[in-house]
């Protein structure tokens, strides 16, 4: 079957708009309103670090936990994801699950543990989770969201915020009625992925949905789906006058975007990686990695060196060297021998820029 969002709309980047450079959230301030997106296996309290180093990013979220997995207490792998620094703040923890109570007493939790806000997910598209009534699964069923709303708001004092998908396919769509029961429940802000859970991450997010949110509700509304770029940043802004941007999949492959984003807003340029911005960037990372001595350090470099090489030159032969290395200590020498840091018998490393770019708007 056709959908309407096969065929991306081609977007003329604007030259007036700018990402806010500071939003309040329930009390937190959020400086600049950028939030790096909750995403499985990626935000982990090493890439949120590694982000916050980066620069420019004003809140960032935790990987989604499961509310049950929190109140269990031995649950190693909800600890696991909640565990954070205090160089992370603002930082946000976000649950999924479909039982009202058990998401109030975790969102207790959360609080207790230092977060400065709590988030639910309904946007999660996974089956597994859909499946447990969870994630975009909840979509279907506003009764029972207004229950949850309404316990969780009561359990804590803390921001409580929601992240959603449109609605569950094209015909099923429910972000107005959410949308004005969040804010009826009291959450502090909404977030919407411009997607359906059928869409997937396929196709266009359609963001003149987020448009009408704004019109909608008095609440900040935060904005997600295909930005890529200051530029489309800042259109979507234009486009919808939506208060702060969210990026995911972005973020992994260019982790400099937060800071980008925040240049372009002060001064309507950004200056754009170099080959050894990259290097020291991938560098960093790994290293972080190791230093926290986390569980599966290979297999962690191994998964952000497809993302990590996005736009290197040759950079298919530092992924195969990267996937072939045995340790993590054999891939940080193979990414210095890529970039030339170290003496290769094949001569095969890419050259160095000197200077950064910039990259400038109206």
């Amino acid at each position: 079957m056709h959908k309407f969002y096969d065929n991306p709309a081609e977007r003329t980047a604007s030259t007036e708009a700018r990402v806010a450079a500071r939003l309040e959230i329930g009390g937190v301030a959020i400086a600049p309103a950028t939030v790096l997106a909750p995403m499985a296996g990626v935000t982990d309290t090493v890439f949120r670090r590694f982000i916050r180093e980066m620069g420019g990013c004003g809140l960032i979220m935790t990987e989604f936990t499961s509310a049950e997995g929190v109140l269990r207490g031995k649950d190693r792998k909800a600890k696991r994801y909640l565990h954070f620094y205090n160089d992370e703040h603002p930082i946000s923890a976000q649950l999924f699950g479909s039982n009202p109570e058990s998401l109030a007493e975790a969102a207790r939790m959360i609080e207790g543990l230092g977060f400065d806000l709590v988030d639910l997910n309904l946007g999660c598209p996974a089956k597994k989770v859909v499946k447990c009534n969870g994630g975009s699964g909840l979509l279907r069923d506003l009764p029972l969201l207004e229950r949850i709303f309404r316990l969780v708001r009561a359990a804590v004092k803390i921001p409580f915020t929601v992240k959603f998908r449109a609605g569950w396919n094209e015909n099923e769509l429910v972000y107005p009625q959410l949308a004005r029961l969040a804010e009826e429940c009291g959450l502090n802000a909404i977030a919407m992925h411009a997607r359906t859970r059928e869409q997937g991450y396929s196709g266009q997010a359609q963001w003149h949905w987020i448009a009408e949110l704004k019109q909608l509700v008095r609440i900040p509304v935060i904005g997600n789906g295909d930005i890529r770029s200051p530029e489309d940043a800042a259109t979507m802004v234009a486009e919808t006058g939506c208060d702060a941007v969210m990026i995911g999949r972005s973020a992994a492959s260019n982790p400099w975007i937060f800071r980008q984003i925040a240049e372009y807003t002060e001064r309507g340029c950004y200056e754009t990686a170099t080959e050894a911005d990259r290097f020291h960037m991938i560098h960093r990372y790994f290293e972080m990695l190791i230093e926290e001595e986390y569980r599966d350090a290979p297999g962690k470099m191994k998964q952000f060196a497809s993302w990590f090489t996005h736009g290197v030159r040759n950079g298919a032969q530092l992924r195969k060297a990267i996937y072939h290395a045995q340790d993590e200590r054999q891939i940080l020498e193979e990414v210095e021998r890529f970039f030339g840091r170290l003496p290769s018998a094949a001569d095969s490393s890419v050259p160095l820029a000197t200077s950064a770019t910039a990259t400038c708007g109206g």
